[in-house]
């Protein structure tokens, strides 16, 4: 029977921390917001600390932690490594901490890499030659994944072998390496971009989902504890309001408070201090940044609310148009201050009242 214990990690790929955390990420503008969901060059996303060791520790998803439970439980009873799993969420949800809390819950070794960090075959061949028996293999960004690297995954996950090359040109050979049986965590940001054949190779899909602001509020108050300091629950409600239902966002805002009560020499943080504090950093009480209101300002402002197309847009807030369209308008449009339209964006009632301004009546309709 396989017991609990701690996870062995091992990082594979040269956008891979030490500590086995990939740093990489889709967009650099995003990765360079407080509010972005994406990690932060150098910043601790990953703290061990942080990070809970066991499902039940892990707040948030009940409904895949039930499925995943009933998962892992099932293959310790039949003594056999797990099926495949796929992890598909948007970025910040908790993917990562997911596969590691699985190796946890196993006592298996974990191996990470990312997507990116694969650029041949021949590197996902050496990972995939060098794994032990159980061994989990979490791959990040697994959508990411060259063609020719995804069909050597096809066959190593369905069949526990490898095919490997032997020469060149006419004289090459294929000698096919038998794999110890193991189990590979894919993580995606874009479920969609990955091809049918490699989906069907999983055999439990996980779906993540926005944390609502009393979950965000339990996770908070667990990151605070940890970090040894002192939020009252009405700034514990304010934190997780400006958090874009975002784990990562949460814990990483906690920090910048954390700070802010250390300059200041608090004893414990109110919703007053979390104000201040997040004001500095332009983060406004819906969780807003300096980019987010731009974007709502130029449309209302300049463009009367819009319709207003994505180019001239971008044009009046000084960014490229896939940073406006893929960085700042997925949060604006989930949460009502936009809507997109084939004539272009549009402002919403919310996002008018948010800015404190009040829509001047069509006079066309009038007559």
């Amino acid at each position: 029977m396989v017991g609990r214990g701690k996870a062995r990690t091992r990082a594979t790929g040269d956008d891979s921390r030490a500590d086995g955390v990939i740093v990489n990420s889709d967009s650099e503008e995003e990765s360079l917001r407080m509010v972005s969901a994406s990690p932060i060059e150098g910043e601790p996303v990953s703290d061990e600390e942080l990070r809970p060791q066991s499902l039940d520790g892990f707040i948030g998803q009940p409904r895949l932690k039930a499925q995943l439970g009933l998962f892992l439980a099932a293959a310790q009873k039949r003594q056999v490594a797990p099926d495949h799993i796929l992890l598909a969420g948007p970025p910040g949800l908790g993917k990562t901490t997911l596969a590691m809390i699985v190796a946890h819950e196993l006592d298996v070794p974990i191996r990470i890499t990312s997507g990116p960090a694969v650029q041949h075959a021949g590197d996902l061949a050496s990972i995939l030659s060098s794994l032990e028996a159980g061994e989990v293999l979490f791959i990040d960004e697994i959508h990411r994944l060259p063609r020719a690297a995804e069909e050597l995954l096809y066959i190593a996950m369905e069949d526990f072998r490898v095919d490997v090359m032997v020469g060149k040109g006419p004289g090459a050979s294929s000698i096919p390496l038998t794999l110890p049986r193991f189990t590979v965590i894919g993580a995606t940001t874009r479920e969609g971009m990955l091809p049918s054949p490699l989906r069907a190779r999983f055999g439990f899909t996980a779906h993540l989902d926005f944390y609502p602001s009393e979950e965000l509020e339990r996770l908070i108050g667990r990151s605070a504890k940890v970090l040894g300091i002192n939020v009252n629950g009405q700034a514990s409600a304010q934190l997780a309001k400006r958090s874009r239902g975002t784990p990562r966002i949460a814990n990483r805002l906690l920090r910048r408070v954390r700070d802010w009560a250390i300059v200041h020499d608090l004893d414990q943080i109110g919703p007053d201090d979390v104000k201040e504090a997040l004001s500095l950093y332009q983060i406004d009480s819906e969780g807003l940044d300096r980019l987010d209101l731009a974007v709502l300002n130029a449309i209302v402002r300049s463009f009367d609310g819009g319709p207003v197309g994505l180019n001239n847009l971008a044009a009046m807030v000084g960014e490229e148009s896939e940073t406006v369209e893929t960085v700042c308008e997925p949060y604006l449009v989930r949460e009502g201050f936009l809507v997109r339209t084939p004539k272009g964006r549009v402002a919403t009632d919310k996002a008018w009242d948010h800015l404190g301004l009040k829509r001047l009546p069509d006079v066309t309709k009038l007559f």
